[in-house]
C-alpha cells in the first residue's frame, strides 16, 4: 500500500513539475513579414487580462518606416480587430521595436505584425496562447504599505464620522457638551461596525475572486497512456479529461500539424537516456494508437502536442511504464524516430556538447559560439551536419521543416518542441490566415480547414536546405538540459543528442 502511495506521489510530482514550462511560456517566431525577415518574441503575462510584451527585430537591410502590432482574438462574433499600435523603436538598436498589448480574454490569439518600409507593407500573423498559468503573489513590502494605508484611511474615516456627529450641529466657537461627545462615540461605534462589515464583505468577495482564479488556471487536457505487449504491441494514449468527453465543454476538434493530428514524445525519466518522437493515429475521438519502439523498459515522461481548429495549441502531459521492447519494430508512421543513449556524446553537463555522432556515420555539430548559454538570452541554436567523409551534408525536409528540436530540463520542469520558425504551430498560423469575419469552427472555416493540408509548406515556401538548421529560442530557467535535434538526410531521420548547462543571467 505504501509502495503504491509513493508511486502515485511520484506520478503527481512529475506531472506538476513538467506542467511548469511545458511548451514555451513565451512565443518565439522567425520568418518573413512580406519582404522583411523578422524575429518576434511575445512574452505573455501569465494572467488574463494581462499585458503582453512584444519585441520585433527586423532582420532586413531595407529601410523601415514603422512597425505596427495588433492582437486578434479567435472569436467568430468579432467582425474586426482593434486599431493597431505603433511599436516604438528601441534606443540604441535601429533594428528592434517594442510594444505592449493587452490580452483581455483567454484563448487563441494571433498577433498581426505589419512592417512598413521602402518595399511596401509586409504582414505576418504570429499565434499566441493567452491563458492564466499563475497567481501573482502580493509582495511583503507592498502588503505592509497597503495595510498601513488602509489602516490610516479607516482611522481617518472613523475620526471624520465622530467629528461630524459631535460638532456639525454646533454654532461656531461653541464647545461640544456631554451629549455631543456621547453622540460622537455612538456614531464612531456605528461607523466602525459598518466599515468593518464592508471590509469583511470585500474580503469575502476577494477570496471568491481568488478562488475562481485558482480553479480557472490553465491545465492541459488530462490523458493516460497504456501499453499492450501481448500480440500486436501497441501504445495507447487516451484523453480522459471531463472537458473532452462532455459535449457542453468539448474543445474545438483537432487539426493536423505537419501532417499529423498528434506528435507524441517519450523521454526516459531516469537519466533521459532514451527518446522517441512518434505520431499516433486516432482510433476514435479520444484514443490514439502507435507502435512502441524498442526502448529500454522503465518509466517515461510523455508529452503530446495537439492543435485545435480554433488555433489553440497545447501539450498533454502524463507518464507511462514501458515494458520489455518488441522483438522487431516497424514504425507505425514513416516519420517516427527514436534513439537510445549509448554514451557516445562529447562533453556533458556543465561542459556543453559540441558534437554528436549520427546513426548513418555523419556528424552533427552545435555552432554555439563562445560564452555560456544564459537564461532569457538568444541561445544560438544552430546545428550543422557533415557526411562521414567530412563534406557538408545536404539536408532534406522532415515533416515539411528543415528540422525539429526537442529539449527538456533534467528534472522535467521545462519541455519545448521547436522548429526553425520558432515555437509556433504552422497549423495554428494558417488557421488564423484562413479565418474570415463571422466564421465558426463548424461553418465555412471548418470546410476551408478540411481542404488544406495544415502545417505543410503550401505557401510557406521553404528555402533550399543546406547543411545546417537554426532554431530561435531563449531558455526560461537555469539548469541542465538535454536537446534532441532531428533532421533528415537521404531519406533517413537522424537524431543528434546534446547536453548543456544554462546559467542564470548576471545581475
Amino acid at each position: 500500500m505504501m509502495r503504491n502511495g509513493r508511486r502515485v506521489f511520484l506520478v503527481a510530482a512529475i506531472v506538476l513539475c513538467t506542467s511548469a514550462h511545458v511548451g514555451s511560456p513565451d512565443t518565439y517566431f522567425e520568418g518573413a513579414a512580406g519582404p522583411y525577415p523578422v524575429r518576434v518574441i511575445v512574452r505573455t503575462p501569465g494572467v488574463v487580462p494581462g499585458l503582453a510584451q512584444i519585441t520585433v527585430r527586423v532582420l532586413s537591410p531595407r529601410p523601415v518606416q514603422r512597425v505596427l502590432v495588433v492582437p486578434i482574438f479567435w472569436d467568430p462574433k468579432t467582425a474586426a480587430p482593434p486599431p493597431p499600435d505603433v511599436a516604438e523603436p528601441v534606443r540604441g538598436d535601429s533594428t528592434l521595436y517594442s510594444a505592449a498589448l493587452w490580452l483581455m480574454r483567454e484563448g487563441a490569439y494571433s498577433v498581426q505584425i505589419t512592417v512598413e518600409g521602402t518595399d511596401g507593407p509586409g504582414m505576418v500573423l504570429v499565434p499566441v496562447m493567452a491563458v492564466a498559468t499563475q497567481r501573482l503573489a502580493l509582495r511583503t513590502p507592498l502588503g505592509i504599505l497597503l495595510f498601513s494605508l488602509g489602516a490610516l484611511l479607516l482611522a481617518g474615516a472613523i475620526t471624520l464620522i465622530a467629528a461630524a456627529a459631535r460638532e456639525s450641529a454646533l454654532e461656531p466657537g461653541v464647545a461640544p457638551g456631554t451629549r455631543d461627545v456621547r453622540r460622537a462615540r455612538i456614531a464612531a461605534a456605528g461607523g466602525t461596525l459598518v466599515l468593518g462589515l464592508a471590509l469583511l464583505g470585500g474580503r469575502a468577495w476577494w477570496k471568491a475572486v481568488d478562488t475562481a482564479h485558482r480553479t480557472g488556471l490553465f491545465h492541459p487536457l488530462h490523458a493516460t497512456v497504456t501499453q499492450r505487449a501481448v500480440g500486436h504491441p501497441a501504445l495507447w494514449l487516451i484523453i480522459d479529461d471531463p472537458a473532452w468527453v462532455d459535449p457542453q465543454r468539448h474543445p474545438a476538434p483537432l487539426i493536423p500539424d505537419h501532417g499529423h493530428l498528434m506528435h507524441l514524445f517519450l523521454v526516459r525519466d531516469s537519466g533521459l537516456g532514451a527518446f522517441a518522437h512518434l505520431h499516433p493515429v486516432p482510433l476514435n475521438a479520444a484514443m490514439f494508437e502507435t507502435t512502441p519502439p524498442p526502448l529500454p523498459a522503465g518509466r517515461y515522461r510523455v508529452y503530446a502536442d495537439i492543435v485545435h481548429e480554433d488555433g489553440f495549441t497545447q501539450t498533454l502531459v502524463t507518464t507511462a511504464d514501458i515494458t520489455a521492447p518488441p522483438a522487431q519494430w516497424r514504425p507505425a508512421d514513416r516519420d517516427d524516430a527514436w534513439i537510445v543513449d549509448k554514451g557516445t556524446r562529447d562533453g556533458g553537463w556543465g561542459t556543453g556538447t559540441d558534437s554528436a555522432s549520427l546513426s548513418d556515420g555523419s556528424t552533427m555539430t552545435w555552432r554555439r559560439g563562445p560564452g555560456p548559454i544564459v537564461v532569457d538570452q538568444d541561445a544560438r541554436l544552430t546545428f550543422a551536419v557533415h557526411a562521414p567523409d567530412g563534406a557538408p551534408a545536404t539536408l532534406e525536409p522532415y515533416m515539411a521543416m528543415a528540422g525539429h528540436l526537442i529539449l527538456t530540463r533534467d528534472d522535467g520542469a521545462v519541455f519545448v518542441h521547436l522548429h526553425p520558425a520558432g515555437t509556433i504551430s504552422l497549423a495554428a498560423q494558417e488557421t488564423f490566415e484562413l479565418r474570415q469575419p463571422g466564421d465558426t469552427v463548424s461553418g465555412a472555416l471548418a470546410k476551408r480547414l478540411a481542404d488544406r493540408d495544415l502545417g505543410a509548406p503550401a505557401h510557406h515556401a521553404m528555402m533550399p536546405l543546406g547543411d545546417s538548421v537554426s532554431f530561435p529560442y531563449a531558455f526560461p530557467r537555469p539548469g541542465n538540459y538535454r536537446l534532441w535535434v532531428q533532421v533528415k538526410r537521404r531519406g533517413r531521420i537522424l537524431t543528434g543528442v546534446f547536453d548543456v548547462t544554462v546559467q542564470e543571467a548576471a545581475r
